[in-house]
């Protein structure tokens, strides 16, 4: 049995799929075993994916006929035979030293899931910056950092052990074509994990100018409901974790749906507004809207949304031009700055960049 199984879900992806293959199977850490999980790929994945079984024994091949994101990885879990799991999406690459770090990590703390911090990877200019999403190494439990909780899913810069996985029954929404089926995943494996590491380390290069990524469709309106409802069903079926998480979903929720709003195209906004607003009026009227939720989002707003929907379109119409004007600004001149680094472009142009890791 090898230490770590390293799920790769592959769709079309001919032009990077070397590059994460190969950043694989340079680890410095060699026990482990690739799946490849080609999900009817119709360009020559399927030939780079034969070569490399060929060529290393560590590579297993499922071909399947495409059926999402969702039921490849599950069908890559079912597989899975590693102490624990890593997952590598087939357009990003990692650095040689992730697994044997992260797996010393893990067994040192006898851990569910080790999480790291990424790195943002454009393609084009080769340039990355680290995200700052873990500003800390540490070993704690979800109920006393449940801040952790509110970083966006970034899945595949953790491994978890796959018993804990197994036990939880911890899977992904295997809805046909549907996108974000990481949303449930990774709030579920970090809010039931018993011992959580984190390192600030960076490992993963998470490629941001793929143009064929599913965060740049705009047809999938509803996936990202899917997902939200699963964690609310989730929730009413461990309510220990509803207890403490479930203030963090509620503000998630809500900033995944406006976001969603700024993104479809227009004619979608008053079918996504009805589903958008009946869910919050449900949570509303179950009282689960507490204070909390108040400190980061707008009650004026939310009661917008709930009482008036056609103000709330009329504000979301506001909203949708002001994001379009301060993006063209943004491309001539921009600062921006976290706990990593400091980037400032002046007419379109990168003048100044500190701390790139």
């Amino acid at each position: 049995m090898p230490k770590i199984s390293v799920i790769v879900p592959i769709y079309n992806v001919e032009k990077y799929l070397r590059e994460c293959l190969e950043s694989i199977l340079n680890q410095t850490f060699s026990d482990f075993e690739i799946i490849c999980v080609n999900d009817g790929s119709t360009d020559s994945s399927s030939e780079i994916l034969d070569e490399y079984s060929q060529k290393d024994a560590r590579v297993k091949v499922l071909n399947k006929e495409n059926s999402g994101y969702g039921d490849s990885m599950n069908k890559g879990l079912e597989k899975a035979t590693g102490k624990y799991i890593a997952i590598v999406e087939s357009d990003d690459f990692i650095k040689n030293t992730m697994f044997e770090d992260l797996l010393n990590l893990a067994e040192k703390h006898d851990a569910d899931v080790v999480k790291s911090d990424y790195f943002y990877y454009l393609t084009a200019k080769k340039q990355l910056r680290k995200a700052g999403k873990i500003l800390k190494n540490c070993v704690i439990n979800i109920k006393d950092y449940t801040k952790l909780l509110k970083i966006p899913p970034s899945i595949w810069s953790a491994i978890y052990k796959r018993e804990f996985l197994n036990k939880n029954n911890i899977r992904f929404l295997p809805t046909a074509g549907a996108s974000y089926q990481d949303t449930s995943f990774a709030f579920k494996t970090l809010s039931l994990a018993e011992t959580l590491v984190l390192t600030k380390k960076a490992y993963l290069h998470y490629r941001i100018d793929n143009e064929n990524s599913s965060v740049h469709s705009k047809s999938k309106v509803f996936a990202i409901c899917e997902e939200y409802n699963e964690i609310t069903q989730f929730l009413e079926n461990n309510p220990k974790v509803k207890d403490f998480a479930n203030t963090i979903k509620l503000i998630k929720e809500y900033n995944a749906y406006m976001w969603n709003l700024n993104r479809i195209d227009e004619e979608f906004l008053d079918a996504f507004i009805e589903v958008f607003s009946a869910t919050f009026k449900k949570y509303h009227d179950n009282n689960e809207i507490k204070k909390g939720f108040y400190n980061k989002i707008s009650g004026k707003e939310l009661n917008l949304l709930i009482h008036d929907k056609e103000k709330f379109r009329t504000h979301i119409i506001n909203l949708r031009n002001k994001n379009l004007k301060k993006e063209k600004r943004r491309k001539l001149v921009s600062i921006r700055a976290n706990s990593s680094r400091v980037s400032i472009v002046l007419f379109g142009k990168q003048i100044v960049e500190i701390g790139k890791e």
